[in-house]
């Protein structure tokens, strides 16, 4: 009788001494998607609610046309707050020189004006907590946390304050939100769980 192989485990499965590191994230082979590094520790994203998504689209399209042209939008995309973490924002703004190839991987946190977390079930530590601890550390001037409470969304607003180096609330925005800081924004949140597209402009 024949034993049937076993299938070596990934090599990240097993992280080396001292953690992984920030540029480890391009060169393990086959990792799930949308994998982060927080503390030298990989963070597998789970499965993405249809909140999650339209929500994602909402300020994805929404910023896109909001934004003066030095600016860019992009979502899902690793940024680098140091050797052991390098988050995934659901959506960040940057500045546009920050974009040098197509094939670019990360941002680093200094040309990162404002990360947007939408927040989920297995997430919600990271997003309320650890995320903005690292994000302000990095001096990202704006992080918004975006909440489904009941079926609404919810959006809260913070702002780097330089004499702390912390986060300040600056709004908490139920149905519509409506900001000058970073730029003039002007959104109605029930697109994310009404029916209509949630990226149509209004």
């Amino acid at each position: 009788m024949s034993i049937e192989p076993q299938a070596s485990e990934p090599r990240w499965a097993v992280p080396p001494v001292g953690g992984w590191t920030a540029d480890d994230l391009d060169t393990l082979p086959n990792l799930p998607p949308h994998t982060e590094l927080i503390d030298g520790s990989l963070v597998f994203a789970g499965p993405q609610t249809i909140f999650h998504s339209r929500a994602v689209s909402l300020f994805s399209g929404r910023l896109h046309h909001s934004i003066p042209p030095e600016l860019e939008v992009v979502g899902r995309f690793t940024i680098d707050i140091d050797r052991c973490n390098r988050p995934e924002p659901d959506v960040v703004v940057v500045r546009a020189d920050a974009v040098e190839s197509l094939r670019q991987t990360r941002f680093p946190a200094s040309s990162v004006l404002l990360a947007i977390e939408v927040v989920s079930d297995e997430s919600v530590t990271r997003d309320r907590e650890t995320k903005p601890v690292k994000y302000a550390r990095a001096k990202i001037p704006h992080y918004w946390r975006v909440e489904n409470q009941d079926g609404r969304a919810v959006v809260y607003v913070f702002e780097l304050e330089p004499a702390t180096g912390a986060y300040t609330s600056t709004g908490i925005f139920h149905d519509r939100m409506k900001v000058s800081a970073p730029f003039t924004v002007d959104l109605d949140l029930t697109a994310i769980v009404s029916r209509r597209r949630a990226a149509d402009p209004q």
